[in-house]
């Protein structure tokens, strides 16, 4: 398989004609004698909406494990708004500004839906230790802000009902809301979706797919998409990357990677209206 062209400067603008926000030049992993991810490169503009997709076992996790900090990637380098990200932990990258949700959903489960959301939000607090403990002015007015601000992001998702309910009581699609609205919690530049249509019937992706697209600009928050859910893919994304075996064989617009020969070899085949 041949190597993907290099990104030049002039390509550093996207297709969008946006200067890149998220800047990944080359990355790669290796784990043993596989190699994982190679020579990986995306440049995504603020407010950009991109998909990434490809086979299982193509590298689609590991490059978001790689942005968030769970992998230090063996070669290449990431930038966020020009900071470059190098050996951060999780916690910071996500200070820094990208979120992620999970194919796992890895919510606190006994604690409620409001809380799950204001503990996210908590990233960003300012008040120390000795202000909490006094339960100064200042923390409380904090607190009172970020409590809208959770509930604020319920309702975007409908779940302003159930927000003094168990975050174990709701159900798997709903669980999948609560997961991205505690991601949008950090108040982040940059939003990756490990496939969040996943275990949805047909109209919770047809709301899924509306939601994200009003989160993108509501928020003007990047959006870089994991899914196997073609149909939504192809209808949301501007740009789309598809990974095979750790490479990028193609990059394109939804047309242009739906008619890519590579593609359709690789991955689509004659499935893409079935889902």
């Amino acid at each position: 398989m041949t190597k993907p062209p290099a990104i030049t400067t002039a390509e550093k603008k996207t297709a969008t004609g946006s200067e890149a926000l998220l800047d990944i030049n080359s990355i790669g992993i290796s784990f043993g004698g596989l190699k994982a991810v190679q020579n990986f490169s995306l440049q995504l503009p603020a407010a950009g909406l991109f998909g990434l997709i490809g086979p299982n076992g193509a590298g689609k996790t590991t490059i978001f494990n790689l942005l968030t900090g769970v992998y230090e990637p063996d070669s290449g380098e990431i930038h966020l708004a020009s900071r470059r990200l190098f050996n951060c932990r999780p916690h910071e990258i996500t200070a820094a500004g990208i979120a992620r949700t999970f194919q796992n959903i890895r919510l606190f489960p006994d604690l409620s839906v409001l809380d799950n959301v204001r503990l996210a939000g908590q990233l960003h607090n300012r008040h120390g230790l000795l202000s909490t403990l006094l339960r100064t002015r200042g923390y409380r007015f904090e607190e009172h802000l970020l409590q809208e601000r959770a509930f604020n992001l319920l309702e975007i998702f409908d779940l302003q009902d159930r927000a003094h309910e168990l975050a174990s009581n709701l159900s798997y699609g709903h669980q999948r809301k609560l997961e991205i609205v505690r991601a949008l919690a950090t108040n982040p530049q940059v939003l990756l979706l490990d496939e969040p249509a996943a275990g949805l019937n047909p109209q919770e992706k047809k709301l899924l797919a509306l939601s994200i697209q009003q989160i993108r600009d509501r928020f003007q928050v990047a959006v870089l998409l994991i899914e196997h859910d073609m149909p939504l893919v192809m209808e949301i994304c501007e740009q789309i990357i598809v990974l095979d075996h750790g490479m990028t064989i193609c990059r394109g617009t939804p047309r242009e990677v739906q008619n890519d020969e590579r593609v359709i070899a690789a991955y689509l085949g004659s499935g893409l209206s079935d889902g």
